[in-house]
């Protein structure tokens, strides 16, 4: 909600979204300007990934230090979809590694407020 209006969480936007749709299923797209890839959500808030697109989950205490294990953190993503560059971005999303996939789980807290819909509100 960017600060509009009252925070939902993903999962109860997602159950008014189906219940006010009549759908059974949410798809959902991961991605940012700064990246030329993106991953895709079929169902069940699962993101799968293009094979030059990769996500690491970071620690949200050390920044160097990288979840393997299906522990909760901050995401960090690598696309190589360009071929004369290369997108490392550290986000202030929070997000879990899962069999070649992920879960994008929110922000952090204190996150910044960012995304191209806020320029229309202001």
């Amino acid at each position: 909600m960017k600060g509009r209006r009252k925070e939902l969480t993903k999962v109860q936007l997602h159950e008014a979204l189906k219940s006010g749709l009549g759908v059974s299923n949410i798809y959902s797209e991961y991605g940012m300007t700064e990246l030329l890839s993106q991953g895709y959500s079929m169902k069940n808030g699962k993101f799968e990934l293009v094979p030059w697109m990769k996500i690491l989950i970071r620690d949200p205490y050390d920044p160097f230090q990288f979840y393997q294990d299906g522990r909760s953190g901050g995401i960090n993503v690598i696309d190589l979809a360009n071929q004369h560059s290369c997108a490392f971005i550290q986000t202030q999303d929070m997000g879990r590694i899962v069999d070649n996939g992920f879960y994008m789980e929110g922000r952090f807290d204190d996150a910044d407020i960012r995304g191209c819909n806020l320029l229309l509100h202001q």
